[in-house]
């Protein structure tokens, strides 16, 4: 029995319907309050609702009901009324029971039996490649949130982080650190605007010079400007063309400072999460994929199964197939295989680890990759309905009549 007033009763009718009309055993029981107190607690209407199959007077049928009610210490009283609504009064510990429930199970109250339903869900998974923000806080709540709701019911719940730690904008942060290092010891180089502006890569830039001196400075500028275009001529190039000097120039020593900038923005974002009270059970490095051929083995299997082709010395998946409003590159001429590719991969690892249901919460501007990703899905052979996707709104915030930027290349 059920230790819910209303779901107690609906136990004890269903309980008398069987015995009285078994081939109505199915029939929907429903308990409301009644308009008037003097009429008990709740009233059902099953009588009405079964003279006409059953061909019976409803006060009749509603008799027969009351006479086949289980015992219980909860019903004070029953009584038929009206046109065969039958009439509940509840004894007084039925209302007041649920208070002492409360208070000997504590936070426990409520919480729903272990389903075997395994969820992950995965959220904030900003690039650290400076501090969180506003925005992130925003992601942050709503899958703690969510997290600890399918919990509570009875999932089996992963709070996954995945670390965008390949690729290009890690290498900027790099790049932009080394700048600001070089102009400690009088190496000055133009920083590029399209570089992490941010004061805390300056006090990275210091940090390293704390710690090891000069010796990530043995250069000149001459050295990290060779070959790159003038910015204001192009930019994007200007910058990429740095990072690939400041690889040639620093070796090895370039995966430190690397993994330097990666490790201090990673731990000062995992400080700020767990004093907001969040915390991951999984953070998932996207490296990793790379390094255990995830990705390459995805764009293979997409390939295998023909939703690849070249054009322009580039692959592209044929996206549009699946809803997509264009179809997306996932490797590209240069042999580097896209963000995108090793989105697919990630996500693809997610069924692989045979999760159930699987939760990603993405910014509102992420809304356009939606098809693509579930595309990608599908075209792996993959069920796409096993992914949802929640959209977090930005957060806007003003300071002193002016709109903030949360853009970190010109945050603080």
């Amino acid at each position: 029995m059920s230790a819910d007033p209303k779901n107690l009763l609906a136990d004890l009718l269903r309980a008398a319907l069987v015995s009285v009309a078994p081939e109505q055993a199915e029939t929907p029981i429903l308990l409301d309050r009644p308009k008037q107190a003097g009429h008990g607690d709740f009233a059902s209407n099953l009588a009405l609702q079964l003279a006409k199959p059953l061909k019976r007077n409803p006060r009749d049928l509603a008799a027969l009901l009351v006479a086949e009610l289980p015992a219980s210490p909860l019903v004070a009283k029953v009584e038929v009324a009206g046109a065969g609504f039958i009439n509940f009064t509840l004894a007084s510990d039925a209302k007041t029971r649920v208070v002492r429930q409360v208070l000997e199970q504590g936070d426990a109250f409520g919480r729903g039996a272990k389903n075997g339903v395994k969820v992950q869900v995965e959220f904030v998974s900003a690039n650290p490649t400076g501090p969180l923000h506003v925005g992130h806080g925003r992601g942050a709540a709503y899958g703690a949130s969510l997290s600890d709701v399918l919990d509570f019911a009875g999932f089996d719940v992963t709070r996954e982080y995945y670390i965008n730690d390949a690729g290009r904008q890690m290498d900027i942060l790099a790049l932009s650190t080394w700048l600001r290092y070089l102009d400690l010891f009088g190496i000055a180089i133009p920083f590029p605007p399209n570089a992490y502006q941010g004061d805390y890569v300056k006090d990275m830039a210091a940090q390293i010079r704390e710690g090891h001196g000069d010796r990530f400075a043995k250069v000149s500028a001459a050295d990290v400007l060779q070959g790159a275009p003038a910015i204001d001529v192009d930019k994007e190039t200007h910058l990429d063309v740095l990072i690939a000097n400041a690889k040639r120039l620093l070796g090895s020593d370039y995966a430190w400072v690397h993994g330097f900038a990666l490790t201090e923005q990673l731990g000062d974002g995992r400080e700020d999460l767990e004093e907001f009270g969040v915390t991951f059970d999984k953070w998932f490095s996207e490296r990793s994929l790379f390094d255990t051929g995830l990705v390459e083995k995805a764009v293979a299997e997409l390939d295998a199964r023909g939703h690849l082709y070249e054009q322009d010395g580039a692959r592209w998946f044929r996206s549009t197939a699946f809803g997509d409003e264009k179809d997306r590159v996932v490797q590209r001429e240069n042999g580097l295989f896209t963000y995108f590719a090793s989105d697919i991969a990630y996500h693809a690892n997610k069924y692989e680890r045979g999760f159930d249901r699987i939760i990603d919460i993405w910014g509102a501007d992420h809304h356009g990759y939606i098809p693509r990703v579930k595309g990608a899905l599908e075209a792996l052979g993959l069920p796409p309905a096993k992914l949802d996707v929640a959209l977090v709104q930005f957060a806007v915030l003003y300071r002193d009549g002016q709109k903030r930027s949360e853009e970190r290349r010109v945050g603080k």
